[in-house]
């Protein structure tokens, strides 16, 4: 198997084993690895949390760390944001789960989510989803087993996100600890091992993509947090300026599931951060899309809805859109001189349940019905946004 890396290449998210030295009947030094190295690829293994194999390939060295030039001297970087991406099991019901219908009903071909916007995502420099769930074997939470939804999918699942383009995923949710310490600790390792970085609280990330330096805040605001929140995200923000980031991005998960626009506290936050320093806000956990704000020349986008939803076979509104941002570095000064676009699409192929393929619309009418409901609650926000192009001009 061959194919090229995607994954954000930091400190080599990859676990690269070592390799044998040569046949016997070889004369040279030279190993296997460095053979590989030298033909720009490396050969990988990806592992579960318990250090089983779930690959085995060789892939083609892509160094996204070295910085790439536009004429003018500044890097441009096109970064693509999706919403809750929820996998696998609910172990609270019983039978088969519909995730694991639909993958039988795809032959078992892990990467069918993303069949209809793998394109997309491997276009980009940069794509983050919000991974709310769990990749792990370990038993489902004792403080949380009066929850209905606990989700639990399996290790291997993790290279439909590599597979398909995604770099990057938020574990800032109120799923990620359905299985406890030990169950969030082994989803880590499984997306360390198969070269997607992550954020949460705790993490933050920073790295280097392309020449610039990213960095990369997550945040859950339940259970009061918003009041800790409102002077802890802009000591974080600086503190990663502090070490260079140039670019930083906060993602919360916040407000309550079914709105169509955020609350106060939404609101205050997302300025705070922005005010602090942030050159993104993006958002989820309502399972809707809500409009997108722009406020002292930055984005914020308070809802990317639904990515992948395997928690219902049917949910009452499964539009959604994919997000997409141009920075532009130059001499240290941020920019988005080409904006953003929006991908409006259905969390499902098809209109008569969810199959959990995210389909972007193509229909004009589809496309209008996701930019009205934005434009009409936008009208709840200080700063809307009055436009919402689906397609850059270049």
């Amino acid at each position: 198997m061959f194919r090229k890396l995607t994954a954000v290449m930091l400190t080599l998210f990859l676990i690269v084993p070592a390799f044998a030295l040569a046949t016997e009947d070889d004369d040279s030094d030279v190993s296997l690895e460095d053979a590989l190295i030298d033909a720009g690829l490396v050969q990988i293994t990806i592992t579960d949390g318990d250090g089983q194999t779930v690959s085995d390939e060789t892939i083609e060295i892509v160094d996204k760390t070295l910085p790439r030039y536009e004429a003018d001297g500044s890097i441009e970087l096109t970064m693509t944001f999706g919403g809750d991406f929820t996998i696998g099991d609910n172990v609270q019901a019983s039978g088969k789960s519909w995730f694991e219908q639909q993958l039988d009903d795809q032959d078992r071909d892990v990467n069918f989510i993303f069949r209809n916007v793998k394109d997309i995502l491997e276009a980009d420099d940069l794509t983050v989803l919000n991974f709310e769930g769990t990749l792990t074997t370990a038993s489902r939470n004792r403080y949380k087993t009066g929850n209905e939804f606990l989700f639990r999918a399996n290790p291997s699942y993790v290279t439909m996100l590599p597979d398909n383009g995604v770099d990057f995923v938020t574990l800032e949710n109120n799923h990620v600890l359905d299985m406890g310490e030990e169950g969030l600790a082994e989803t880590k390792q499984v997306l360390t091992n198969a070269g997607v970085c992550y954020s949460c609280e705790t993490e933050p990330a920073l790295f280097t993509l392309y020449g610039v330096k990213v960095g990369v805040l997550a945040y859950k605001t339940f259970d009061g947090a918003y009041d800790r929140l409102f002077s802890k995200v802009p000591e974080d923000v600086q503190a990663l300026k502090d070490q260079g980031a140039e670019i930083v991005i906060c993602a919360f998960h916040w407000g309550a599931e079914k709105d169509y626009y955020p609350n106060a506290n939404q609101l205050k936050l997302a300025k705070i951060a922005i005010d602090g320093g942030a050159d993104l806000v993006v958002g989820h956990h309502s399972h809707r899309i809500n409009p997108i704000e722009e406020y002292n020349g930055k984005y914020i986008v308070y809802s990317l809805g639904n990515f992948a939803f395997a928690g219902h076979n049917g949910p009452d509104d499964m539009s959604t859109f994919i997000f997409q941002i141009r920075f532009r570095v130059k001499d240290g000064e941020v920019t988005t001189p080409d904006g953003f676009i929006i991908i409006p699409a259905r969390i499902s192929s098809n209109t008569v349940d969810n199959d959990l393929i995210i389909t972007p619309y193509t229909k004009r009418e589809n496309i209008d019905s996701v930019i009205s409901v934005l434009k009409k609650n936008g009208e709840h926000l200080d700063n809307p946004v009055t436009e919402y192009p689906t397609s850059w001009s270049d």
